[in-house]
């Protein structure tokens, strides 16, 4: 079983992502006292019941999104499977009617499910590609895949190995499914321009992708490993068990296996040097799980990283809007895109990062992670 209080703590970031105020997550998170199956009280219980209630009321991506954290952080038995299911049957019953189109693709042997919109073989427009890190699954992203026109994109939206549907095992060289995810849809999609919004360790996998495949242009990231995370067996030792727990299942390995030698994950000096192209990288200062050299060590060897640190927990949950914000207009800017979209989205984004300095939410000097 996980820690209950591991899983509220953790779980908010991936609430806000999902658009749930704290208000509506605490409502839930208060009657949740145990992580045994999906009895009442029980996190997958509580959770899946409020899914039920809104699928019911024809709230469909609310119902989504509750069911995804009823199978969080990842899929350990019967209850959080029945959870899983339901959130790809639900999203599956909203993407109807809102172009977007489930696709299997052939990657490494396996079979991986996506989620797409904006595709077409007379139409090939820049291809986002959309990745969560070792808990995110492609499910919460129905929102941005509604958006692919508005965009002037075709967006694909896949998982890290192991997380969701993906059936291929988490290793240090699963940025190869990234590539081959080009290959398959690069007869509807202008692969040769594509831009990664890759959170967590799946900007670490596009970050060793960029180094190989020069069909990707840009990267934005959230709290990416890059080689410290790896290298340092006693930063490991001080995670939370939920981190330790989800990468030796994605992994196949023990969570021993995670604690010890995982120095062949980290991005050589060589590769990082290889990346060549624009990076936006979004850091916390009281992040829990990426270490600030990761982020020291990014900056100085990609010339073309740009970082927006925030004085938060992992991800960023109480800057929410702004990340979401800072995300469209990096990949605007990325792509050299102006006007006065753009202009606005800079100006909000200015006017969010002011309230943050005002508010005495500026970072300073990266806090120590407690010990554990």
């Amino acid at each position: 079983m996980n820690d209950v209080a591991e899983l509220k703590l953790f779980g908010l970031a991936h609430a806000r992502a999902q658009n749930l105020t704290q208000a509506a997550y605490q409502e839930v998170c208060d009657r949740i006292h145990s992580d045994d199956g999906d009895r009442p009280g029980s996190w997958t219980g509580e959770w899946s019941r409020a899914a039920a209630r809104l699928e019911a009321e024809g709230r469909l991506l609310e119902a989504c999104a509750h069911y995804n954290l009823a199978r969080f952080p990842a899929v350990d038995g019967p209850a959080r499977e029945r959870a899983q299911k339901k959130c790809v049957e639900v999203c599956a019953a909203w993407a109807a009617d809102h172009a977007v189109t489930r696709l299997d693709l052939p990657v490494l042997g396996e079979t991986v499910p996506c989620w797409a919109s904006g595709l077409s073989a007379t139409e090939r427009r820049p291809l986002l590609l959309v990745m969560g890190g070792i808990i995110s699954i492609k499910e919460q992203w129905m929102t941005l895949l509604a958006q692919a026109s508005r965009l002037g994109m075709a967006v694909l939206v896949a998982e890290l190995p192991g997380v969701g549907e993906n059936p291929l095992p988490y290793s240090a060289d699963s940025w190869r499914m990234l590539s081959h995810l080009l290959d398959a849809v690069s007869d509807r999609a202008d692969v040769e321009h594509t831009y990664g919004l890759t959170l967590s360790f799946s900007g670490h996998a596009a970050l060793r992708c960029a180094a190989h495949d020069r069909r990707i242009r840009g990267v934005i990231t959230i709290a990416a490993p890059v080689a410290a995370f790896f290298t340092d067996p006693d930063w490991r030792r001080g995670l939370p068990r939920i981190t330790v727990d989800t990468l030796a299942r994605l992994t196949r390995t023990t969570p021993d296996d995670i604690t010890g030698d995982m120095s062949p994950w980290a991005l050589t000096d060589t590769e990082l040097a290889a990346v060549g192209i624009p990076v936006h990288y979004l850091a916390t200062h009281e992040d829990a799980i990426i270490p600030g050299d990761d982020v020291r060590r990014l900056t100085s060897r990609v010339p073309g990283t740009r970082v927006l640190e925030y004085r938060d927990e992992h991800a960023g949950p109480g800057n929410a809007l702004e990340t979401r914000l800072w995300i469209f207009l990096s990949l605007l800017r990325m792509r050299r895109v102006g006007g006065p979209r753009t202009a606005l989205l800079a100006a909000a984004a200015g006017l969010l990062a002011l309230r943050r300095r005002l508010t005495g939410a500026l970072t300073g000097a990266r806090r120590p992670r407690p010990a554990a």
